[in-house]
């Protein structure tokens, strides 16, 4: 089956001419390339078809590659291809062939319609007219899922052999309930799979700018990193990785998908981050490293 983007790159790394920090920013689900057979395929209008897009967000992160930071972003959308999941992680009901007994098919997120392909956006809305081939699959996670992780590897495994450590900045943004505005909802959720996948030295250096800048921050609850997160971070491998989480709220019209008046301030608010970011003491970060093998802990089995 030729692939949905055989004629355009379904993702893009923009690399700095020289990278200057230890970081990697990674934004996989602010794509906005809709292929047109998937659109004849699903029974979604394209509004609605967007709504689990973390839009705008590789927009937030813009000034990576100018700051010395490589950052690597979909262009696919999230609901045609979600690369923060196993590679097969597929709910049977939603294919006409049979899948091998070896997917993983009866995970949490799949139960929720939210696999490797999605079933649902939000509110429940199914995605497909129709049920899917597995080679439609196949051509979705071969063609483009095993690149899109290939790739982050190499920038990961390039920034750990010029530094000596390595940490990956996985950037997502979070639909905003009815008056987040005036609750206690989080703003801003940090997730580093509750102290496993990244040095605390981080966690709390991003915790404290988005308070010094009057934003709610909470950890781990109630996201506390996905699939890149729990499979990138390894402390003791010097390889840390720290999930951001921003609320829609705070920087678009979730209803246009626009950016909204905030948006600039959010935007230097996490290019701050990243000079500060910069400006660590990344031997600090790494003795931390030695914390995490001191202390034995197996974090790709936790």
């Amino acid at each position: 089956m030729q692939s949905d983007f055989a004629d355009r790159p379904a993702f893009e790394t923009i690399r700095p001419r020289r990278q200057t920090a230890p970081f990697v920013f990674n934004s996989a689900h602010s794509g906005t390339d809709y292929p047109k057979r998937f659109l004849k395929i699903t029974r979604l209008d394209r509004f609605a078809i967007r709504q689990s897009e973390d839009s705008l967000v590789d927009e937030i992160f813009a000034d990576a590659p100018y700051l010395g930071l490589p950052l690597l972003r979909a262009r696919f959308p999230r609901a045609y291809l979600d690369v923060n999941r196993e590679p097969y992680e597929l709910d049977p009901q939603m294919f006409c062939d049979p899948l091998p007994p070896h997917y993983n098919t009866g995970s949490q997120r799949v139960a929720a319609g939210l696999g490797t392909l999605a079933r649902i956006v939000a509110e429940d809305q199914p995605i497909y007219r129709e049920k899917l081939t597995l080679a439609d699959a196949m051509m979705r996670i071969e063609g483009i899922y095993k690149p899109y992780h290939a790739t982050l590897r190499e920038l990961l495994s390039r920034t750990f052999d010029r530094f000596g450590v390595a940490v990956l900045i996985d950037c997502h943004s979070m639909p905003a309930p009815a008056g987040a505005k005036n609750s206690n909802y989080p703003e801003i959720i940090l997730g580093d799979r509750f102290g496993s996948t990244c040095s605390p030295v981080l966690i709390d250096m991003a915790e404290e700018l988005f308070i010094e800048h009057g934003l709610r921050v909470t950890r781990n609850r109630p996201y506390a990193g996905g699939f890149i997160t729990h499979s990138y971070g390894t402390p003791k491998h010097g390889i840390h990785a720290l999930q951001i989480e921003f609320s829609r709220h705070l920087y678009m019209n979730e209803k246009t998908r626009q950016p909204n008046g905030n948006f600039q301030f959010i935007r230097q608010i996490a290019t701050r981050l990243m000079e500060n970011f910069m400006a660590m003491d990344f031997d600090l970060v790494c003795r931390n490293d030695k914390f995490f093998l001191d202390n034995g802990r197996d974090i790709a089995a936790e």
